[in-house]
């Protein structure tokens, strides 16, 4: 989730106050198939990254009309407005989905799904994407960005390989410290460290931990931060990531850059 971790940087960066926009649905798709909410809930799973985009906006399209309960208070709504907004390069529509995606969890959450961690994550993740362009609301949105994605490590900490783990550490890695903000490199290397241990065969688990290495420790842990680093290029190259590999070679590149190694 490359734009993710850059909404991270952009929310700590901030000033303060300001409260939330509304999301706009986008357009309603042409040409989706028939769908039905049972076998929409059946097949979400296999809506993920691999996914063509069309097929992710009917999906989303159907859901927008439907009033069935376990399809309004599971994550998927949000889920498919985070792989749509990341993947649109206009920032107002990229805008716009990850605020439905953020409207959509929290629909979710009074629905029911308050014990779920995948409802708390995907609308952390929307919602730092929301806030991304926006310094006076991202900072206001700090704290509940930290509150959700405490309540996804909670309840589900091996979601999506780790990814509560992985975004809560990078958003302690790159907050300012106390006072000024919630930053804890500390807290950051431990989640990160976790992610790795725990889920070894994601790649951004790999880099984000390295990051974290560099960031907090410096040169002195340079042997662990190539080490890691090349565990993780070795997932990426070998796997098959669907839409996020692109931008997640560039998030390497980006630390081989700053710790002065040469490009792939």
């Amino acid at each position: 989730m490359r734009l993710l971790a850059a909404c991270i940087l952009q929310v700590v960066l901030a000033g303060c106050g300001g409260l939330h926009r509304e999301g706009v649905p986008a357009g309603q798709p042409a040409g989706c198939p028939r769908q039905t909410a049972a076998a929409l809930s059946a097949s979400q799973e296999a809506l993920g990254p691999s996914s063509e985009t069309p097929e992710l906006e009917c999906a989303l399209d159907f859901l927008r009309g439907s009033d069935d309960p376990a399809l309004r208070r599971s994550s998927l709504g949000s889920r498919l407005c985070l792989h749509l907004a990341e993947r649109d390069s206009d920032p107002a529509e990229r805008e716009r989905f990850a605020w439905e995606g953020v409207k959509l969890a929290e629909t979710a959450l009074a629905q029911g799904g308050k014990d779920d961690g995948a409802v708390h994550y995907y609308l952390a993740a929307n919602l730092g994407l929301a806030v991304r362009d926006d310094m006076t609301v991202a900072m206001a949105n700090l704290h509940r960005l930290e509150a959700e994605f405490k309540a996804a490590v909670k309840l589900s900490p091996d979601f999506d390989d780790g990814g509560p783990l992985r975004l809560l550490g990078m958003l302690y890695l790159k907050a300012p410290a106390w006072p000024a903000g919630i930053g804890d490199g500390d807290k950051a290397l431990d989640l990160l460290g976790q992610a790795v241990e725990k889920h070894p065969g994601h790649p951004l688990n790999h880099l984000f931990y390295a990051q974290a290495l560099w960031e907090v420790n410096g040169e002195s842990e340079g042997r662990r931060v190539k080490e890691e680093m090349a565990a993780g290029w070795k997932l990426l190259e070998s796997g098959n990531w669907g839409y996020n590999k692109k931008p997640w070679k560039q998030e390497f590149a980006d630390l081989r850059e700053e710790i002065g190694e040469p490009a792939h």
